[in-house]
């Protein structure tokens, strides 16, 4: 009898083994709620319709039932200088890419100021969804969308980063440091297979608030002018 169940008790664990390998004798846990977890190809192309689309399948986020639209990216994603704010606002939620408001405007025009454009940057958000009434994307779903905007670094392999405000910043260096202290250093930072280079400044929709911080983002833009002149990017 023993070596009747020790017998079935093999074969079905052959059967497991053999629909899900994951699902027995796996040293790590399972997470149920990470839908970004595929291989990164040489297809950069592919690698950001998986990330698209796994962000568009994730369940039971709150900010994707308040908002029109997914807000995924822009710009050129050649490109060696990735760009990344907090969230999208109303006119990103309304037309489904980041930076597209008055804030977006300024933006453009402190890329212009050293000599860039959409066209040779990346930019993208920690959160791709509009938080409702433009409120700063809580703790739990910074977390929720964090695996997403680090694959996301990883796929586009930027030299130079630019994180845009506190949220980026807090999200992708750390929640125990002050954008005052942190902005106009560079942080060499690991994303995965992804090593980059990192600068933190305002975000411009602070700018904004706050015009008096300009001649200190200024600093910043001519630091990234800098750094993309010695990288030859």
């Amino acid at each position: 009898m023993f070596k009747k169940n020790m017998s079935n008790s093999i074969k079905l664990i052959q059967y497991y083994k053999l629909i899900n390998h994951n699902l027995i004798f796996n040293n790590k846990a399972i997470n149920r709620y990470k839908k970004d977890n595929f291989e990164i190809s040489e297809d950069k192309s592919n690698n950001l319709e998986l990330l698209k689309k796994s962000i568009i399948e994730l369940k039971n986020c709150n900010l994707k039932r308040e908002a029109k639209n997914m807000v995924f990216c822009d710009g050129n994603p050649k490109s060696k200088i990735m760009l990344i704010g907090e969230a999208p606002g109303a006119n990103e939620d309304q037309e489904g890419l980041p930076f597209v408001g008055r804030a977006g405007m300024l933006l453009d025009k402190m890329l212009a100021a050293i000599n860039l454009d959409r066209k040779k940057v990346y930019i993208s958000n920690i959160v791709n969804y509009r938080p409702p009434e433009n409120r700063k994307p809580t703790e739990e779903e910074i977390r929720r969308y964090l695996p997403f905007i680090t694959k996301h670094i990883e796929i586009i392999n930027p030299k130079i980063l630019v994180l845009l405000g506190s949220t980026a910043m807090n999200a992708l260096i750390g929640n125990n440091v002050v954008i005052s202290k942190m902005r106009g250093k560079w942080i060499e930072k690991k994303f995965g297979s992804c090593k980059t280079s990192v600068i933190i400044t305002f975000h411009p929709a602070f700018l904004m608030r706050q015009p008096a911080q300009k001649k200190m983002a200024w600093i910043d833009l001519k630091m990234i002018r800098e750094k993309k002149n010695k990288l030859n990017i």
